[in-house]
């Protein structure tokens, strides 16, 4: 597949914002953890669980990319926002557990349709520079991921519950403005038809490399988990309020922003192996530091292991993207499934741990198992 080779910093700029908008919604769940906790009563197994079905519908990923190839899937990075929005601005004010469960699984389904063509239409837009592109698309995410906890906390400290509620309307002008923006960018004009056994060829072509980088994602996912998702219920535990655990994960997934933009930019230059490995041995290594310090100091620490921590978003996405083939629908789905549902795992075991050791002493264990992820990286072809 030809591209221009010019680096498109508007139409870049714009996929960005669109990731932003999309992934702010998204960010409210862990923040809010704690206060369905004492709302609804729900343990951090079911915490856990929630975060499962929110990634359940990774599953079906590939099917989304063979029909993101056949269909203007530049609707898909369009509409998700808005219904994203909706259904987790709703979760806050939901009744019972199975209206919880089904909000926070359309809102899964409407990250799926996002997430699988958004970054092969950034690849379309970056011409040969695809790891910047992939850095300014990841910080759309991060940013999200900072902004969506000091948001939603936000909402809540002066309306209440109800107060989230407040972000539908947001999200529903988002997709109204990406419409007039994004909608003459296709991402499916150069692929042609292809039959189901040409899919499962470039499935097996693909597979010693997602393979590689399936196992680098599974032992680092339950440190990421725990720093992520469980981050707010662990500060609360050692005693901090609510409102600092929301603050020290917005100031984590902010340092995330930075370390995501430079990590793909830095991998175009020393190369994604290479990228890929300081990542891996410096992120277990702060995260240790940042769980036997307090204070200032634990913030300085943390604000360090974020750097780290998401570096290696941009650098897979850019070798997905790399990739030789026709169908980069496809097997950029293959891709998301893959990280998704190793994440979906992870966050479910870290869950299970820290009900029955503690979410301290189970933070010890994630963090030496991260270490493994090491001689992965050195696999990963240069």
């Amino acid at each position: 597949m030809k591209h221009d080779q010019k680096f498109q910093l508007s139409k870049v700029s714009l996929i960005t914002v669109a990731h932003f908008f999309h992934d702010v919604y998204t960010a409210f769940l862990a923040p809010l953890l704690p206060l369905l906790r004492d709302a609804m009563g729900i343990s951090l197994t079911f915490a856990g669980f929630l975060s499962v079905v929110q990634r359940l519908p990774t599953l079906f990923n590939p099917f989304v990319g063979m029909l993101a190839e056949r269909t203007k899937a530049r609707y898909f990075v369009i509409i998700t926002p808005a219904i994203t929005a909706i259904a987790m601005s709703l979760v806050p004010v939901a009744p019972n557990k199975l209206t919880l469960v089904l909000l926070v699984l359309l809102s899964g389904i409407s990250s799926s349709f996002f997430h699988v063509p958004s970054p092969v239409m950034m690849r379309k837009v970056s011409g040969s520079r695809v790891g910047m592109g992939m850095s300014f698309y990841m910080v759309g995410g991060e940013l999200a991921r900072s902004a969506g906890p000091v948001a939603v906390l936000g909402a809540v400290e002066l309306w209440g519950l109800k107060g989230v509620t407040y972000f539908i309307p947001t999200g529903i002008l988002a997709s109204t403005i990406l419409f007039f923006r994004l909608r003459n960018i296709s991402i499916s004009e150069d692929v042609r038809s292809a039959t189901g056994l040409e899919y499962l060829k470039t499935f097996k072509q693909f597979f010693p490399l997602i393979s590689s980088i399936a196992l680098i994602l599974f032992f680092r996912a339950a440190m990421k988990s725990a720093l992520t998702f469980y981050l707010p219920v662990f500060l609360t535990t050692r005693g901090e309020s609510t409102w600092f655990a929301g603050i020290s994960l917005a100031i984590l997934q902010g340092a995330g922003v930075v370390g995501t933009f430079f990590a793909g930019t830095l991998s175009d230059k020393i190369g994604r192996r290479n990228t890929l490995i300081i990542a891996s041995i410096g992120a277990p290594l702060l995260f240790y530091l940042f769980i036997n310090t307090t204070g200032t100091l634990q913030i300085v620490v943390l604000i360090l292991t974020g750097l780290f921590l998401f570096a290696t978003g941009p650098v897979f996405l850019a070798i997905v993207n790399d990739y030789k083939t026709q169908h980069s629908n496809f097997v950029n789905a293959v891709f998301m499934t893959t990280t998704f549902l190793i994440g979906a795992i992870m966050v479910m075991v870290v869950g299970l741990l820290g009900d029955y050791l503690s979410l301290e002493t189970t933070y010890k264990i994630v963090g030496a198992f991260a270490f493994l992820s090491v001689p992965f990286a050195f696999k990963i072809p240069k």
